[in-house]
């Protein structure tokens, strides 16, 4: 992980900027489950004290993205099945009542922002950039969600789906995958643009659904997961 420089001087906006980089690594496997964490490396790497590094881990322990093991160590956690599956579960609800509520009020302007999110999408397939993908793709649903004026929903999923995102970017070389998501985020598009509410719920729970199939195979390879039940 890079060494960004950490702008904010009050200890506690040290920890959310400390917290909020971190995240983001751990979402996006800069840091891998299972890697060691050293707090006293963390403190050199964004030239701080202990507190806002001690304060911004605490957090990411209570989203069970960090464990703590006494006389043991610190360490990205591993992914838990159960935690992303009920992330999805959740995300799934909340997604289908907002593209509902999303073909009410949609406008052309908006179908444009979407079809651009998408054509950025495929420029990123065709750089083989898929580590880049996810942004874009939180960027899609996050605009439905402002289109359904319920903007604070994103947020709330965005709360849930820390384990399901990291097997998201598992996925994402799978071949084919993240081609096939992006036909799906276009048919949702389309069925918004005809303001067709069944069809835009049902590409909708046809996107998530096949994308969280292929993301439940990873679980195969283990590496990178907690056993069940665990």
């Amino acid at each position: 992980m890079s060494s960004p420089k950490i702008i904010n001087d009050r200890p506690i906006q040290k920890a959310e900027q400390i917290y909020g980089l971190l995240r983001e690594a751990i979402v996006r496997l800069a840091m891998v489950p299972g890697a060691a964490i050293s707090e006293k490396e963390l403190c050199a790497q964004f030239g701080v004290s202990r507190t806002p590094v001690r304060e911004a881990l605490k957090r990411l322990v209570d989203e069970d993205l960090v464990d703590v093991f006494p006389h043991s160590g610190t360490y990205v956690s591993k992914i838990s099945y159960e935690v992303a599956e009920e992330g999805f579960v959740i995300r799934r609800a909340l997604e289908i009542e907002s593209i509902r509520r999303a073909t009410q009020f949609v406008t052309d302007p908006q179908i444009a922002r979407l079809d651009a999110l998408i054509a950025e999408m495929r420029d990123i397939l065709r750089r083989d950039a898929l580590s880049d993908y996810i942004v874009v793709d939180d960027a899609f649903h996050s605009t439905i969600a402002e289109i359904s004026r319920y903007p604070r929903m994103w947020k709330f999923i965005n709360l849930v789906k820390a384990h399901l995102d990291r097997m998201r970017q598992l996925s994402a070389p799978v071949p084919g995958h993240l081609a096939e998501v992006t036909e799906q985020h276009a048919a949702i598009v389309r069925a918004l643009e005809r303001r067709n509410a069944d069809q835009a719920e049902l590409a909708m729970k046809i996107h998530l659904d096949a994308s969280f199939a292929v993301m439940s195979a990873m679980y195969e390879d283990g590496k990178f997961f907690k056993p069940k039940g665990l």
